[in-house]
C-alpha cells in the first residue's frame, strides 16, 4: 500500500513538473503578480471644497 502511495505521488508530482516547465513559454504569463499601473486622475479645482 506504502509503494502505491508513493508511486502515485512521484507521477503527481512529475505531471506537475512537466506542466508547469510546457507553460513557461516567456509570455509573461506566469511572471509574478500584476502590479497595477497608476494613472493620474484630473481633479478640477473650484471654491466648493467639502471635507
Amino acid at each position: 500500500m506504502l509503494e502505491l502511495l508513493a508511486s502515485i505521488c512521484l507521477i503527481t508530482i512529475l505531471i506537475l513538473a512537466f506542466a508547469i516547465m510546457a507553460d513557461s513559454d516567456d509570455d509573461n504569463s506566469g511572471g509574478g503578480l500584476m502590479e497595477p499601473s497608476l494613472i493620474p486622475i484630473p481633479i478640477k479645482e473650484n471654491g466648493n471644497n467639502r471635507n
